[in-house]
This record gives C-alpha cells, structure tokens and sequence, in this order.
C-alpha cells in the first residue's frame, strides 16, 4: 500500500510529501541533497527553539507594522510558542550540515511552523493559499538575517546549562581542596621533585582555573546578542518596512529574555563572524584547561603500585580484558578526548569564518553544528568529571606524608637559615644517603631539631604561614 502524500511545487516542481508531514517541499530537496551527516538539526533542541523564536517575534513585529494581518500573525505566533514548548522538534529534520548559507534550516522552520498554523487554523497541511511559509512566515526576513540571529540566540541559550556545569565542577574542585587543606605532597615542575605544597592547594588551582573561564566564557557570550534581524538579504534591509527591525528586536529580546541589540551597521554585520570566532575560541580555551587538569589528574593517580599514586580516583569499570583488576581512569580520558574534538572544532570555526566571501559568509552551518556540539559535549564532560571522578577523589595521605619525608625538595625551606650553598651539598648528601633531610640538617648542627620542626610545619612548608629568619646563615666551609 502507498502512503498517502500531498503534492507541493518549488521552482525546480512538483513533489510529492508525506500527507503527515509538517515540512514541505524545500525540506524534501534538502533531505535528497544533505543526507551526509545523518545528524538532522533537531539534535540541538536550543537551535530549533531559537528558530522558532525569531519567527514568533517576526510575526509579531509585522503585526505592528501592519505587514500582517492580526488573524495570520497570531496563527503564526501560537504554532511558534508550540515549536518553543517543545513540541514538532522531530520534524526539524534537514541535515545540521548543509549548502545554502542556512536556507535549507531557515525553509525547513518556515514550513513546520506554517503547517502547524494551518492545524490551528482548522485547515489541511500545504493550504498555502491561505498561509504561505515564504509570504507570512518569512515575512520582512531572509535566511541571511534569521539563520545567524538563530544560531546566536541558541548558542546563548545552551551556554547559560555550560555555564551551570562549570561552576559545579568548580565548586567540586573547592570542596576537595577544603578537604585535602592538610595534606603535604611533594610539588613537581618540569616532572621534577619542587618544593611542598598541600594537595588542596593544588585541587584549589583547579577550582580557580575553570572559575577564570567562567567569566570568560560570559564575557564572549555578551557578544552573541548582537543581532541581524532586519538587514535580510546583504544588510540593505530589503522588503522590510522602515521600523520591523526595531520592532522585531523588542520582540526577540523579550522572548528570550535576552539584551539583545541590533547591529550598528547590517552590511558588516550580515558577513560578520567576529562573535562566533570569539566564543569559539573561549570554548576552545576551557577545554584546553580542562584536558591539562584531567592529564594532571591521570598523572597523579598513576600506579597505583609503580606510579605516583598520590590520589586514587573511583573505580569506573574494569579496565583490561587481559590483565586481572587493572583499572584505568576512563573518565579523565573521555575528558581529554572532548577537548580534542573542541579544539578540532574551533579550527573549523576559523576556517569557515575566513572563507565568507563579500556580503555573506555561506558556511554558517558548519560554525553552527561546530559550536553547539562542543557545547553539548562539554556541557556533559563537566558532569562526567565531577559526578564520576572528582567527588569521589581520596587521597593517599601516608604515601605522600612518606614522599615529603623523603624529598629533598624540603631543604628549600630552610634555604633561608642555612644558605643556598649549605643546602644544596645537604640535598646532594641526602640522595646519595637517603637520609631525611631534616635528620642531616639537625645532625650538622645547623639548625636545632626544634627549629627543623617548626620551619617544616605544614602551614610554613606550603606558604600559608609565612617564614622568618631566625638563625644565621651557614657557609659551606662551616659544614662539619
């Protein structure tokens, strides 16, 4: 049995549609001619909101224009506030990645939120002669001016929930430096034994890292609120009437609950890709920042008989299908692997951006399926790395008590009382020996066991309690 259709017409001509269908025939063409990535724009539910919410406030804007009529405009807004709800997503449906600068997702909104109308309105789906996707819905607009005002709007949708995430896995990293405040660990640059630290000062670095890229993350956001809405073709602002951009704007921004502002020049802004680069690279920045944090996590956690194991970090999953109870810190690594793929992505960003030639940059899409899917994927990294691994971090505290005890790394601290010269033939002793350190310092009569004690006191080993000079310095022929 055939499956019912409906017949609608383009330029190119007839096409037969799924009667049930909400789209049309230009998403019918885009289907044939798209069908690469198998990842229709329904996959980021903030880009089909944000569609429908340009549309919604266009119909509003050319109802105070009187660019619409009061009865089409409200049809118009309700099937939009229906598609904003939730509702349709599955017909949003032509493939994320396309040619066309955006008019394939642009005519595919049209159509869905048309035939949505038409229901409400009592009439059959493609009754165009009554409500026309291109004539009402795409009224004043173009793709050029509704498909990057979208993807802005959608992008600073979806970064609010990043935003969420970050700071919980900000606040996470805060609650285990609290907890790790009294622990000493040998501090390590370049690999290399350093001087002590406390391992919550090290988990406190994390927290301030990402808390950095909080704010910058919102700073770059700011610049995804200004909009195109008006500029249509090129940015001369064809076929719209003197007033819809202002009134369009107003709209948009209270929809969305947004400041949003209008571009203080269309041309420039209709071919701009300043603000997605900037963002993009903010994004790229974050995850950049969060590979090394999970790299150092990997690092610290390593053995845990024959590496660092400083920290232990919780059991995921059996790690080896060869090797019995080998446990491998997979969550750390899907991390890593994330970031690859957004640094990837912002290289595509800034490939698309530069290539836009004169009034329009026609790789919009790519830069839009780019940004929301590193978006998406970190967004869900954050509350992997804090639900599955950070908060449930423990530290191995007699391994590093052992490990200070052992490091040479100490003898910086008392570099003060006993001399940088001193010192160093003691650290130099101390591997050849592997004494404690503060043993031979005591046993050279440098310094009483008392004052190595208080000198080696977490709080003055990690920096929080400053040190003060309290014995002469000794030079090197004053050694015993």
């Amino acid at each position: 049995m055939t499956a019912a259709t409906r017949t609608e017409s383009d330029s190119l001509g007839p096409l037969e549609i799924p009667a049930d269908a909400y789209w049309g025939v230009h998403t019918a063409r885009a289907l044939e001619n798209f069908d690469i990535t198998k990842r229709p724009i329904s996959v980021y539910a903030e880009l089909v909101t944000a569609l429908a919410m340009v549309k919604q406030a266009a119909a509003r804007a050319n109802r105070d224009i009187g660019d619409l009529d009061a009865e089409r405009a409200d049809l118009i807004d309700r099937a939009s506030q229906r598609v904003i709800d939730g509702e349709f997503h599955d017909e949003f449906c032509v493939g994320v990645v396309q040619g066309g600068a955006g008019t394939s997702t642009n005519m595919n909104a049209n159509e869905v939120i048309t035939n949505i109308a038409l229901e409400l309105a009592g009439r059959e789906k493609g009754d165009y002669a009554y409500l026309h996707p291109i004539d009402h819905t795409n009224r004043s607009q173009s793709t050029n001016d509704v498909y990057p005002t979208a993807i802005k709007v959608g992008l600073s949708l979806i970064h609010v929930s990043l935003l969420d995430e970050l700071e919980l896995l900000r606040d996470s990293f805060l609650r285990k430096a609290e907890e790790f405040a009294d622990v000493l660990k040998v501090g390590r640059t370049q690999l290399q034994d350093a001087v002590p630290m406390t391992l919550g000062q090290e988990f406190h670095g994390f927290a301030t890292t990402v808390d950095e890229d909080v704010r910058r993350l919102r700073e770059n956001a700011s610049l995804l609120t200004e909009i195109s809405m008006g500029a249509t073709a090129i940015g001369t602002g064809v076929t719209a009437r003197p007033g819809y951009a202002d009134r369009v704007r107003v709209h948009l921004a209270e929809i969305t609950g947004l400041p949003l502002r209008t571009a203080r020049d269309l041309v420039e802004a209709t071919s701009d890709m300043g603000a997605f680069l900037s963002f993009s690279s903010s994004l790229k920045r974050n995850a950049i920042k969060l590979s090394k944090i999970s790299s150092d996590l990997r690092l610290l956690s390593s053995g845990p008989q024959a590496g660092l194991g400083e920290i232990n970090l919780p059991a995921m999953q059996a790690g080896s299908s060869i090797m019995p109870g080998k446990v491998n810190p997979v969550i750390p690594e899907v991390v890593n692997q994330v970031a690859f793929s957004v640094v990837g992505a912002d290289l595509t960003v800034t490939m698309a951006a530069e290539n836009g030639q004169l009034q329009l940059n026609a790789f919009e899409p790519i830069i839009a399926h780019s940004m929301l899917q590193s978006i998406t994927w970190m967004r869900r990294a954050y509350q992997t790395l804090r639900v599955n691994c950070i908060d449930g971090i423990t530290a191995n505290r007699d391994r590093l008590g052992a490990m200070v005890g052992s490091s040479v790394g100490v003898i910086t601290a008392l570099t003060p009382f006993i001399g940088y010269a001193a010192a160093a033939a003691l650290a130099k002793t101390a591997l050849l020996t592997h004494r404690n350190v503060a043993d031979l310092v005591v046993d050279a009569e440098l310094m009483t066991r008392e004052e190595v004690d208080k000198q080696l006191r977490p709080e003055r080993l990690s920096g929080i309690e400053p040190i003060t000079t309290a014995v002469p310095i000794i030079s090197p022929e004053d050694l015993p």
